[in-house]
């Protein structure tokens, strides 16, 4: 599987990188960035790693061109990170490089085959924005957004005093203020668990604060090891079609009451994209936050018109 990450320079593009390496499955795969020293420092680094991996894999530098017939195009370029309180303050100046970075994909139409996993954020307004922009199938477009479930795992494993990886929860919605935490789902080893007002409190401050106390930090770097091995999972099960559920934003056609907007959903993964979207019926607090969540990342999107985007430039 040839596997293009566009930003492949950066920490979250290396990392995925790196992750790739060990995930199942073999791959080929091509860094393209602005930075051509630093894309020749990651192969150079990454070339010896190879020794150290169990399949044939192959690292590379390339051009945007290279995204022309791969599988799957990961997009992680994004401007710099900044102070700030919300993921939104980036959209203009990101949605500009997410249109110069899918420009020979989008030119290439229907003799372009492959996925579109999109890191840049925010990332939901930013995938819906393509969608309408593109016409490439709602199948081919994932958002990377497993962060947001991983974190309320946390969240409760820390309230519970568990291990978080014994803790299964869902986070639908946005990525950002209008996330959806599924109570009425969580697991502890595979049982139910209902969270006591205390814990749901407990959990819900660590997610809630997690990305402003991240950014208060000023220390220039995203969620570098998390987003990389999540960005790797995603890909490995894209790759093997293994029919795992995971969490990714992808513009829903009527799914949770909402349409041509792009959301948090459960979604089985395949080489062709999107092979299903679990519709899991919700209790009415929850869908409604899905229908919430998805007016505000259609405010988002519809900012995005092409004057806007130009003046970025």
């Amino acid at each position: 599987m040839k596997v293009v990450i566009i930003g492949g320079a950066g920490g979250i593009g290396s990392s995925a990188a790196f992750n790739l390496l060990s995930a199942q499955g073999t791959y080929e795969i091509v860094l393209v960035d602005t930075r051509p020293n630093m894309i020749t420092s990651h192969t150079m680094d990454l070339e010896n790693a190879l020794g150290l991996g169990g399949t044939a894999d192959t690292v590379r530098g390339g051009t945007p061109e290279d995204a022309l017939d791969a599988d799957v195009v990961v997009l992680s370029a994004a401007v710099p990170l900044r102070l700030n309180s919300s993921r939104s303050v980036f959209l203009a100046d990101n949605a500009r490089i997410v249109e110069e970075c899918l420009r020979p994909v989008r030119e290439a139409g229907a003799d372009f085959g492959g996925v579109v996993l999109l890191l840049t954020n925010p990332v939901d307004p930013l995938l819906t924005w393509v969608h309408r922009q593109s016409r490439l199938p709602r199948e081919r477009l994932i958002g990377y957004t497993l962060n947001d479930s991983l974190r309320l795992r946390t969240g409760i494993a820390f309230a519970l005093g568990v291990p978080p990886k014994d803790v299964d929860a869902w986070m639908l919605g946005e990525h950002g203020e209008g996330q959806v935490p599924l109570y009425s789902r969580v697991t502890v080893g595979g049982e139910p668990v209902v969270l006591s007002d205390e814990q749901r409190a407990a959990a819900e401050e660590y997610v809630d604060t997690w990305y402003s106390k991240h950014v208060a930090l000023d220390s220039g770097r995203t969620s570098t090891w998390t987003t990389g091995l999540g960005t790797a999972r995603l890909i490995e099960a894209i790759a093997t079609g293994s029919g795992t559920l995971v969490p990714a934003s992808v513009v829903l056609d009527g799914e949770y009451g909402v349409h041509g907007t792009s959301l948090t959903v459960p979604v089985e993964l395949g080489p062709e994209g999107v092979r299903r979207i679990a519709d899991w019926d919700l209790p009415d607090e929850e869908a409604a936050g899905m229908v919430r969540a998805a007016a505000r990342v259609e405010a988002g999107a519809s900012e995005l018109t092409d004057q806007v985007v130009a003046q970025q430039s």
